[in-house]
């Protein structure tokens, strides 16, 4: 069990605030909700975003995620109520470990207070970056071209180095893609919410569920841009025989849903 996590370059800045404690996070900016509490599985989960002040002087934003009996369950913790959040945040640990770009971790702790079990995740605001659903990039095939074609490769092969290393989000959707433009026409690449990011070995699995999920909420998207997103995932120029037969998989998966709907 992940009981309580520091980052290490953070510590000295949660103690200029007086943040270095459970009960101080658990505290701060109580009813201020960015995202209002969301009740379910006997439980709450929320989030608010607060300035904490740096030693040097300015000030960073940070993100405070708590939760209360939200609990899942899966079969390596039968025996064991695990706070939601200790899944999400192992996976943050898991893809900065692994090369894939994410959240910047600043703490974590889980305790039981009056039977209750709570848990906090601190992470730093990504300042500047849109998800990549955000009224800036609807409709993407009205971007120009010098701005469209290199933010689609770049959010392609972020997912392909996320799928390279065998993880797979499992709720893939153009929100939890956050992009921030560099001068010159380079872009960053966040992934987040990774509660249900888990590790599979067949990789034609992993991409088969997110890219469905993904193409699902690419609304604005010709097929065009959809295509050369595929490629660009696929680092081809023209579709090999594999390309087809993953496309084809895909495309299966989202003509059944729409027959379903």
């Amino acid at each position: 069990m992940l009981k309580e996590y520091f980052n290490d370059a953070w510590l000295p800045i949660l103690k200029h605030n007086h943040l270095e404690s459970f009960e101080a996070l658990w505290e701060l900016n109580k009813d201020d909700w960015f995202e209002p509490p969301n009740y379910r599985r006997g439980g709450w989960s929320g989030v608010i975003r607060t300035s904490i002040a740096l030693p040097e002087g300015g000030n960073v934003g940070v993100f405070i995620k708590r939760q209360e009996n939200h609990f899942f369950r899966s079969w390596r913790n039968l025996f064991r109520l695990t706070a939601t959040f200790e899944r999400e945040f192992r996976n943050i640990l898991n893809f900065r470990k692994l090369g894939v770009p994410t959240l910047e971790p600043i703490y974590y702790c889980q305790k039981t207070v009056a039977g209750k079990l709570r848990a906090i995740v601190v992470t730093r605001e990504l300042a500047g970056y849109q998800p990549f659903d955000a009224p800036c990039y609807k409709p993407i095939d009205q971007l120009a071209k010098g701005r469209r074609r290199p933010l689609i490769a770049r959010v392609a092969k972020t997912l392909r180095q996320m799928h390279d290393a065998r993880l797979q989000h499992n709720c893939l959707y153009l929100k939890h893609i956050f992009v921030k433009e560099e001068p010159g026409g380079a872009a960053d690449v966040r992934l987040i919410d990774l509660e249900k990011a888990k590790w599979r070995p067949i990789r034609s699995i992993i991409a088969t569920r997110d890219l469905y999920s993904l193409y699902r909420c690419a609304e604005g998207w010709s097929r065009t841009d959809r295509l050369r997103f595929f490629l660009a995932y696929r680092d081809e120029d023209h579709l090999s025989v594999e390309s087809k037969k993953l496309l084809r998989r895909i495309v299966k998966r989202l003509v059944d849903k729409k027959r379903r709907v």
